[in-house]
């Protein structure tokens, strides 16, 4: 048998195992329930089921765990044996009481044969599993045994096979040394002969290198005199747009002198119609607006106060409160300090 076929039954011994058990479960709770409620008090019926299922919760976890153990090889010590027998003892005398108690032998009888069947299949099937571990781990030990010897011959084919290997080895090396020998004599005559080859080609190509050095001075010595006569271009160039560089900075201070005078004649034009403008005194009546406006400015230019400059131009106070916000918002900071200095 197997590897594959232990386990096969391994897996129906496990299978077999559970269905026993859970059919001996379902059983036990439906036999013990009734008995635990007629034993119970009357506001406590609903606790009936508890117990059983707690002798239960017992079984599942000793077949669960001695499977466990059995599977790799270990043994517990007393405890799992006595916590076995003991559930199993609970059970059944759980499953037989209720018919003990009415003498009724027949129904003992047929109340303990699914306890006594659980006890049985947990010891049997913990005895079937140390006895299905101990075939795997024979199984695995005469593999083990059969792949040492497997190793083994092909180790020994192996080291035969590199002997030859080796011997074949040596072989090729010394005819392949010969070989060289030869082919090295072959050479050195051919070496000798290119080297001769290479000789008359190295004093040809020296005459040709003169050559070719002679000629490369000769352009170098017709580009230096090109380049020579470039740079003098590029000097006298550059003078050229120095001079017109000079020149156009030249006109262009001419330009801002020009513009900067007249702009002091238009400073000294606009203050002369303010201060014409300021000396008219007070208006004898409401000036025309764009008159009005003109005269405003020329106040907020001043410094006057909103109403030096509503006299001036007759105007209301708050028509000229609102000329001078404007002025104030259409004028820069440091006009704006020059005004109210």
């Amino acid at each position: 048998m197997n590897t594959v076929q232990i386990r096969s039954a391994e897996r129906a011994l496990s299978i077999g195992t559970w269905l026993i058990v859970s059919g001996a479960m379902l059983y036990s709770v439906l036999t013990v329930t009734p008995l635990m409620a007629a034993h119970t008090a009357d506001e406590w019926d609903w606790t009936a089921p508890i117990l059983p299922l707690v002798v239960d919760a017992a079984v599942v976890i000793v077949v669960r765990l001695d499977s466990v153990l059995a599977r790799l090889g270990g043994h517990g010590g007393r405890w799992p044996i006595a916590l076995r027998w003991m559930t199993g003892g609970m059970t059944l005398a759980l499953n037989v009481a209720d018919s003990a108690l009415a003498k009724d032998l027949v129904g003992v009888a047929v109340h303990a044969v699914a306890p006594l069947l659980l006890i049985v299949t947990a010891e049997t099937g913990l005895a079937y599993r140390r006895a299905i571990t101990n075939a795997l781990e024979a199984a695995n030990a005469r593999e083990r045994a059969d792949l040492l010897e497997r190793e083994r011959a092909a180790a020994e084919r192996a080291e035969a096979a590199e002997k030859r290997v080796r011997e074949q080895r040596e072989f090729d090396a010394r005819m392949a040394r010969e070989q060289r020998e030869h082919e090295a004599a072959l050479l050195r005559e051919q070496a000798e002969r290119e080297e001769r080859a290479r000789r008359e080609e190295r004093e040809r190509e020296a005459a040709a290198e003169r050559e070719r050095q002679a000629e490369r001075e000769r352009r170098e010595r017709e580009r230096e005199q090109r380049a020579q006569a470039e740079r003098e271009r590029e000097r006298q160039r550059q003078a050229r747009e120095r001079e017109a560089a000079q020149q156009r900075e030249r006109e262009r201070r001419e330009r801002e002198a020009a513009a900067l005078r007249e702009q002091r004649e238009r400073e000294a034009q606009a203050e002369r119609e303010r201060a014409a403008l300021l000396a008219a005194g007070p208006a004898a009546e409401k000036q025309p607006e764009e008159q009005a406006r003109q005269t405003v400015t020329a106040a907020f230019g001043a410094g006057l106060s909103v109403r030096q400059a509503a006299e001036l131009c007759g105007w209301s106070v708050g028509w000229v409160s609102t000329r001078y916000q404007e002025l104030r918002d259409n004028t820069p900071a440091p006009a704006l300090e020059g005004a109210g200095r």
